[in-house]
């Protein structure tokens, strides 16, 4: 089974692929996010350019995009929260943390993304940074639980 990296525990071909593709649209703002994840993974750059808000697109990397995607190991998506972004919104916000390795180490994307529907389709329109808590001074052993989330110890997973 080739599951969506999204973590919705369905295949990636019956999940994310459809909207990824164009062969479907998002029918929340939830399902977008989850596809815009997924595009990461797969870097499929170009959906991420498509789904992003025609407002909202100036400044964006394409090619900074692709670097990042491509350079960095994803290890999950998890959704925090979704306030409104149902499929009878014109809006929505969605709170999620995004995990991945990069050259630099592990790492954790925590963000509040708003979304608003144009046409019948969800499109992403900005992204608010959440503060994390403050750091603990005590490190991860290796047979405590990966702080990436996966449920498996840290000398298993990201050690």
């Amino acid at each position: 089974m080739n599951s969506c990296p999204c973590g919705s525990g369905a295949e990636y071909a019956a999940c994310c692929e459809p909207i990824v593709t164009g062969k479907k649209m998002a029918e929340t703002a939830e399902q977008l996010m989850r596809a815009r994840y997924a595009a990461h993974v797969k870097v499929e750059i170009d959906f991420l350019f498509a789904s992003t808000h025609p407002d909202h697109r100036q400044g964006y990397d394409h090619q900074g995009t692709r670097t990042w995607a491509e350079k960095s190991d994803w290890h999950g998506l998890e959704i925090v929260e979704t306030a409104r972004g149902g499929a009878k919104d014109d809006e929505g916000e969605v709170e999620f943390i995004a995990r991945y390795r990069d050259k630099d180490g592990l790492r954790s994307h925590h963000e509040r993304a708003q979304f608003k529907r144009q046409d019948q389709h969800w499109l992403f329109t900005e992204g608010t940074p959440v503060k994390g808590q403050p750091l603990s001074s005590n490190k991860v052993g290796r047979n405590d639980p990966c702080p990436c989330g996966s449920g498996s110890k840290y000398k298993k997973c990201c050690a």
